[in-house]
């Protein structure tokens, strides 16, 4: 009878490599939309990904899958099977059990207005226009709220919101997330006004100088291949291109990332550059027996943010890290960069300085940023409010919560593509992903007691190879909060990122 079940197993596995290739065509497709298509090809390119949505949504509701699946979970040998086929039954059955209950019609209409809300986006962005984006978004939001409240009744969740939370973070609610939050924000805000008090404030003047895009293209080379993320070689799965708003797609051997360069604000590419190349990492450091598996897959999108921070800010901001790489940046960029010193840049990049904008925002301040989208998310989809009135209340929470005044949309409400791309619970992974960072932090510190002296050696390999093998080598195996307890021995916990902003912020401001 193990035959069976087994036999079973291996046909269910097959149908689904299929689902996960057809899938990985349509990432390098949005990857396309956002770099090189022509502008005239958006309706076009929205009936293709409304198709290809369709032909997904068929893939997964397949009636054999459904089939097999019984046959699996109801056969006496099931326990035969290990735990990664377990846990690749289970992650077939969830999304079988989502998918088959949404409309194909929705999920199709879902994808078409996706691409054309982002192609107003990007128009309405520029023109600092809310009230251009406002149709197309509120169109969006409806969509998504009817297939919230139908995920809501599958997943067995509190709220419709919970629903589209767990779609990026597994088991985890709104209400298990606001405390953390609370936490998160009272020891932030203790912080920032410690900071602005100190007698240390960075002179930030050297950072505002012209680099030629050209110059910050091979900047961002050099930072990539440092951290092992190769976009040059004859075997390289990678490649650095240009967007409006910076992010990463692909899967395993072709993972994609994109920066945006400010010829007067040349750090902006190079932190950028840091944070998608440590997406990328995870993507191509999965476990490759697993690749075309449910179990291959990411975690969670929290604990993929952890790794984007963790390169980005832990390593990519820290003074050891920049004590060997400040030399070849000055070497790459040559006269236009030669007045920089290490003390006075790690101090500029470590500026503490409320901002209107996320992705600008310092590691200090910026989960006050994801607070803001929380609460402004948790409301929208329990209809307390409307999409019209979201810049009122965004400018509102900006000045309670960071003392800044918004003066125009594109800086506010719009600044961010994931509201009109229908990211809708996405936003709480961001600040999630510094908390898993720091008690990723304290968990290598434990295993590798030097790791600043090897980063001030130039040598991240030891670091890179130790999250390698303590997130990346995990996959989808388990959900975010087992993972993150397995690997530090603790629940998602906000205290060891605290800890490090505080022991890190004092030292370089003076208090």
């Amino acid at each position: 009878m193990s035959s069976d079940v087994h036999s079973a197993y291996k046909k269910l596995v097959e149908l689904t490599k299929d689902l996960i290739i057809l899938q990985s065509a349509e990432a390098i497709i949005h990857w396309d939309m956002e770099t090189m298509m022509p502008p005239r090809g958006i309706e076009q390119r929205s009936q293709q990904l409304a198709l290809l949505s369709r032909l997904s949504h068929k893939m997964s509701t397949s009636p054999e899958i459904g089939s097999l699946l019984n046959e699996i979970l109801n056969s006496p040998q099931y326990e035969t099977l290990t735990e990664v086929e377990k846990r690749n039954v289970y992650l077939i059955k969830k999304n079988y059990d989502e998918q088959t209950q949404l409309p194909e019609k929705l999920v199709a209409e879902i994808a078409r207005q996706q691409a054309l809300t982002v192609n107003t986006w990007k128009k309405a962005k520029a023109a600092k226009s809310f009230s251009m984006l406002q149709p197309e978004l509120e169109k969006l939001v409806e969509l998504n709220r009817e297939k919230a409240e139908i995920l809501m009744r599958v997943k067995a969740v509190a709220t419709p919101y919970d629903a589209l939370i767990d779609i990026f973070e597994p088991k985890m609610t709104a209400a298990a997330i606001a405390p953390i939050f609370e936490q998160l924000q009272n020891g932030l805000v203790t912080l920032l006004r410690k900071i602005q008090n100190a007698p240390n404030q960075p002179n930030t003047a050297i950072l505002k100088c012209s680099v030629p895009v050209e110059t910050q293209r091979q900047i961002a080379k050099a930072l990539a291949e440092t951290m092992g993320y190769d976009v040059s070689s004859p075997t390289a799965a990678g490649r650095i291109d240009e967007t409006e708003h910076p992010f990463t797609t692909g899967y395993y051997d072709d993972v994609r990332i994109t920066t945006h360069y400010y010829p007067e604000e040349f750090a902006s590419s190079i932190f950028s550059v840091l944070h998608e190349t440590g997406h990328a990492l995870y993507e191509q450091g999965l476990p490759r027996e697993w690749k075309y598996q449910p179990v291959g897959a990411s975690c969670s999108y929290g604990i993929h943010e952890s790794q984007s921070r963790f390169v980005e800010n832990i390593i990519g901001r820290s003074r050891e890290f920049w004590s060997s790489f400040l030399p070849k940046l000055k070497a790459i960029a040559g006269v236009s960069l030669a007045h920089l010193e290490l003390d006075s840049f790690v101090s500029a990049i470590n500026e503490v300085k409320p901002s209107k904008i996320r992705v600008e925002a310092d590691e200090v301040t910026y989960c006050l940023h994801i607070v803001i989208r929380f609460q402004i998310e948790r409301d929208l989809f329990g209809n307390k409010i409307e999409v019209n009135q979201l810049p009122e209340i965004w400018n509102q929470k900006y000045e309670e919560l960071l003392g800044l005044k918004i003066e125009n949309d594109a800086e506010g409400v719009m600044q961010d593509t994931h509201w009109a791309s229908g990211y809708y619970g996405y936003f709480p992974s961001y600040a999630l992903g510094n908390i898993y960072s720091g008690q990723l932090l304290s968990a290598l510190a434990k295993d590798i007691g030097d790791w600043q002296s090897q980063l001030a050696e130039g040598n991240t390999k030891n670091i890179m190879e130790w999250l390698a093998k303590n997130v990346h080598a995990y996959g989808a195996l388990y959900d975010p909060n087992d993972l993150i307890t397995k690997i530090t021995g603790r629940k998602l916990d906000a205290g060891p990122y605290l800890q490090y902003l505080q022991e890190k912020y004092s030292t370089l401001y003076g208090f």
